[in-house]
């Protein structure tokens, strides 16, 4: 499915979160060239979730790393809100969480929370407003004090999301956040982010394997194809994500035919696997 060019702008004239236009990502390895992305042409609104979903190998992590300046493209452009995506990263417009939460084991919570506002000079005393603050928004008030192996999986994943916060940037970055989570704490870390999205207005782009978790968050499903990766198709979500409402939208109808959508594109006219509506498809 060819996807139109686009601006750096989104339909309402807002200068755009992410754009990416014509990119290419080739990797030279041992064996040969690598074709990892092909003809990428992508708008992320200001304040909206996307998510990229595909098979493994289909480029998912690779088009955020771009986005996140953590490489760079072979051909075509990535900018952030109207930035390159380098002078975005120096500018500190992103923050960027991983499926491991990347934690220094000597730090506290609240020392790992405020490592970025270390980093970059805040004082001692806006600083420790801003983690309470943090700790406030996911949770972790208590634990402050506690070192990350005192700590959850899920609880980890919070304090990694409220580091990656501490900035106030407008774009998360998140790849497989939750994929090392069990299902449960999984599903309470979906409802913790959509409330997190809500209170920060920040623009989300976010990569997973579960078509569930892409419907549940997601403004729009962006599904790539094998590699090389393209855009097969972008599923808009018309689910209503009031953070109140969140427990109860998995249970909806229009959950449940996001999910039909999403595996319909994904398999791209192939004939769907049966099994429970709603489980997830690897």
């Amino acid at each position: 499915m060819t996807q139109p060019t686009e601006s750096t702008a989104d339909a309402a004239g807002r200068t755009a979160a992410v754009t990416v236009s014509a990119v290419d990502k080739t990797f030279d390895t041992r064996s040969g060239r690598v074709d990892a992305l092909t003809a990428i042409d992508l708008t992320v609104s200001a304040g909206e979730f996307v998510s990229l979903i595909g098979p493994s190998g289909c480029g998912k992590s690779t088009l955020l790393r771009l986005i996140a300046d953590l490489d760079q493209p072979t051909a075509g452009s990535v900018s952030v809100f109207g930035k390159s995506a380098k002078q975005a990263r120096l500018d500190q417009d992103y923050g960027i969480a991983f499926q491991q939460a990347g934690l220094l084991p000597w730090r506290t919570v609240a020392a790992n929370v405020g490592l970025p506002l270390e980093l970059h000079g805040v004082s001692g005393g806006d600083r420790t407003a801003r983690i309470t603050e943090l700790l406030e928004m996911v949770g972790l008030t208590d634990f402050a004090d506690r070192y990350p192996d005192q700590l959850s999986g899920g609880m980890q994943q919070r304090v990694a999301i409220a580091r990656s916060l501490a900035e106030k940037p407008d774009l998360l970055l998140m790849d497989e956040p939750f994929g090392a989570l069990d299902e449960m704490t999984r599903e309470r870390m979906q409802t913790e982010l959509l409330r997190i999205c809500a209170e920060t207005g920040a623009a989300v782009v976010f990569v997973t394997h579960s078509i569930p978790e892409a419907v549940y968050l997601s403004d729009r499903v962006v599904v790539m194809s094998p590699r090389p990766g393209r855009i097969q198709q972008i599923v808009p979500m018309v689910l209503n994500r009031d953070p109140a409402h969140a427990e109860a939208l998995r249970e909806e109808r229009a959950f449940f035919d996001g999910v039909t959508a999403v595996r319909e594109a994904l398999h791209a006219g192939s004939p769907v696997p049966t099994g429970a509506r709603g489980v997830e498809n690897r």
